[in-house]
């Protein structure tokens, strides 16, 4: 049976295996997070087709509850697909199209 002896070993192998992945395949893991929901898939062609839209307009266009657009915005945001300005009380959202050609890009 394998045993790591040391906390050092554990490390060791643990940032051997972190290392193994390029900064390319990180990307590529956390669009993939980003995009492997139909809603979020739903809410980027919506955006891809107009220049920005508002979050209420967008709760309109889909059938899902505002709360979970809201969730499923916020995945794209933290991965970068997309961004929001502040209009209180609404959020405008727009593509980020630098990374959104970058996530094309990496996926193809």
């Amino acid at each position: 049976m394998f045993r790591i002896s040391t906390k050092h070993e554990l490390y060791r192998l643990f940032m051997k295996k972190t290392l193994a992945y390029t900064s390319d395949h990180l990307k590529v893991a956390r669009y993939a997070k980003a995009l492997s929901h139909p809603a979020r898939l739903a809410i980027l062609q919506l955006l891809s087709e107009q220049s920005c839209c508002y979050s209420g307009d967008i709760a309109d266009d889909l059938p899902i509850a505002r709360s979970t657009l809201s969730q499923h915005l916020k995945e794209l945001k933290d991965a970068g697909l997309i961004q929001g300005e502040v209009f209180p009380p609404k959020i405008k959202y727009c593509l980020n199209k630098t990374n959104w050609e970058e996530a094309r890009a990496l996926m193809y």
